[in-house]
């Protein structure tokens, strides 16, 4: 046997395991690249830039551009096809679009008199779509090496939690950008509302209008859908539809962040979520700009910005607003009820959760067949099915509306004559409406909450306990906890040994984890009230428990306590903010060992209770 037949038949012992190294050194080598162009791309859109700089920026550039060509056709030549890295068509198509900017280099200008070539030549020539691919498959390559985190065996709770912390802080840095503010903001107030977009919750330190210029609230608003959506949610979409198949424990990992039912359904669950989202806020965005179209003295950029911006707040259920004084601005307070009605629309549809919306999508579609089967021809009988709703979805939404008619009804009581006076009885219907909705973890206001009576304050405070439903934009404990934990009370009561609904019983894991979801809020809430009571002794207890309950449910609603807190105070707000938006049992899942299972049981006794 020669050595070249030696080399061949030894290939996999001598070759790949060198086509391997300089693989993983290149993807090191693009990593940094696509760090050093998005800190470039940063510094360049944050600061006043010299024409010395501006040469260097560009010379980066230039250097990033070569190394991503150079990085995806090493990819393409030695991918390992049999580990499963094999890419996909819109990896293809990325990688496409990239060496589609070598045209201009390869090819001249062509003459101005043929217009279609011409504008072919200019379009990949312009320096905007160079920076946009290279931003895409910045992103790509970074959200892949963060999916491969996951494949490290660390635990899912703390890279979750991990990944909204690095948000928070990489916000907090871009929001002290000077282009980024007027005049200037201090590292406690970046901080407080970069972690408030970031966990959606709305609460301010500084005003958003006066403070930010049009590049900070860009940036508070991409925090806000970054947050909304989930960290680890866009960075697993754009692994997995761009960058081909990971791991399988990458994808339980996944699937279990999202509460995918399979494997086989992860991708398109990604896939509803995200456009679920765009869906919703991009017809929301339509319907306020109608609902504000020539009647705030705004140019149509202008309204068309501020229908995006509060549709995209509204629906994650954030509660920034681009107006002095939130919703409570007098310029809409009048003749703007489609304004407020579809502000508590979008608050709605993004607190009850993306299952939900799943269920309801199913449930129209299925409509929408017998509809088509009934009008077009009886030729096959139609499969009927039988369960359109599961239990998840028939609690959270009877829950929700009973909240929303049982709130609407006690604010309007209240306020009537109160805080309502002086509007008409449609205003004072739809106010209500929006009052009752907005506690749900949204935090828009649309008159002061100082202004409202002692029983609205207290009502409210319960409902931002409540919340929305689990797998949402919303916080609280949880619309789904609460109703397991009134169940479980009413079984109690009436001496029953299971919790039933709808010919269902319910797992006694569901009713513990409800019961220890419920008991570590109020101990949190609690502790942070105490220790805010020491921070801030000349604050009232209402305002203080107002501020920690609208924090640790990431609502954003305030007693005008927030731009007055201390340094101190307002890191006790971010940590509850933070806490609220990852969740504490999932901190807690996270960093306390988990018992092994044991075959084993101790003999039962009972405590006296009463």
């Amino acid at each position: 046997m020669d050595s070249w037949e030696r080399l061949l038949l030894y290939r996999k012992k001598l070759i790949l395991p060198r086509i391997y190294q300089v693989l993983g050194w290149v993807m090191w080598v693009t990593y940094f690249f696509a760090i050093l162009f998005l800190a470039t791309l940063v510094y360049e859109h944050g600061f006043m830039i010299s024409p010395v700089e501006a040469k260097v920026i560009r010379g980066i550039y230039q250097a990033v551009w070569i190394v991503f060509l150079l990085s995806a056709t090493i990819q393409i030549i030695f991918q390992r096809d049999e580990e499963g890295k094999k890419n996909t068509f819109w990896a293809w198509i990325i990688n496409v679009l990239l060496y589609l900017t070598l045209l201009p280099v390869v090819f001249k200008q062509p003459d101005a008199a043929d217009e279609g070539v011409f504008w072919i030549w200019t379009f990949f020539h312009s320096h905007y779509y160079r920076i946009g691919i290279l931003l895409l498959y910045s992103l790509l390559q970074l959200s892949s090496s963060l999916v491969r985190l996951l494949g490290r065996r660390t635990n899912p709770s703390l890279i979750l939690a991990s990944s909204f912390l690095v948000i928070i802080f990489i916000g907090a840095g871009l929001l002290m950008l000077p282009r980024a503010t007027c005049h200037g903001i201090s590292w406690i107030d970046a901080l407080f509302t970069a972690t408030s977009a970031t966990c959606v919750t709305g609460l301010v330190s500084v005003d958003v209008p006066s403070t930010f210029t049009l590049e900070g609230q860009i940036i508070i608003i991409l925090l806000i859908q970054i947050g909304g959506l989930g960290v680890m949610t866009l960075t697993s979409f754009f692994a997995m539809f761009f960058m081909g198949n990971t791991s399988l424990y990458n994808q339980l990992v996944v699937g279990d962040m999202i509460s995918s039912n399979s494997l086989n359904s992860l991708l398109s669950t990604l896939l509803y979520i995200l456009g679920f989202t765009l869906a919703i806020e991009g017809i929301g965005m339509v319907v306020i700009w109608f609902s504000i179209h020539d009647t705030l003295g705004m140019t149509l950029q202008e309204e068309l910005y501020f229908a995006a911006f509060h549709s995209v707040s509204a629906f994650c259920n954030a509660g920034f607003s681009t107006l002095p004084g939130n919703l409570g601005n007098p310029a809409v307070m009048q003749q703007h009820n489609l304004l407020f009605m579809t502000v508590s629309f979008l608050i709605i549809l993004g607190g009850i959760g993306f299952p939900i919306l799943v269920n309801l999508k199913e449930t129209l579609f299925y409509y929408l067949r017998y509809l088509k089967w009934f009008c077009v021809g009886r030729s096959s009988r139609f499969p009927k099915q039988v369960h359109l709703y599961n239990l998840n979805t028939r609690i959270v939404l009877i829950m929700t509306a009973i909240l929303l008619v049982f709130g609407t009804l006690a604010i309007a009581l209240y306020e009537w004559n109160h805080a309502f006076a002086g509007m008409s009885v449609t205003d004072k219907w739809v106010h209500a409406f929006f009052n009752a909705t907005c506690p749900r973890t949204a935090g828009f206001t649309s008159v002061g909450l100082t202004t409202l009576s002692t029983q609205t304050l207290l009502l409210m405070i319960a409902l931002m306990i409540i919340g929305g439903g689990t797998q949402s934009t919303a916080g609280g404990v949880k619309i789904n906890v609460f109703a397991v934990i009134l169940l479980n009370l009413w079984a109690v009561i009436r001496g029953a040994n299971r919790v039933t609904i709808f010919h269902r019983e319910l797992s006694d894991d569901s009713i513990r984890r409800s019961n220890a979801v419920l008991m570590l809020y109020l101990i949190l809430l609690f502790a942070a009230i105490f220790v805010m009571s020491l921070l801030e002794p000349e604050a009232s207890v209402m305002a203080l428990t107002f501020e920690c309950v609208s924090a640790l449910s990431t609502v954003g609603s305030s007693l005008d306590l927030t731009p007055v807190l201390s340094t101190a105070g307002k890191s006790v707000i971010i940590l509850l903010m933070f806490i609220g938006r990852v969740g504490a049992f999932t901190l807690l899942l996270g960093l306390v060992k988990q018992v092994k299972k044991r075959n084993y049981k101790y003999p039962s006794d009972n405590i006296i209770i009463n």
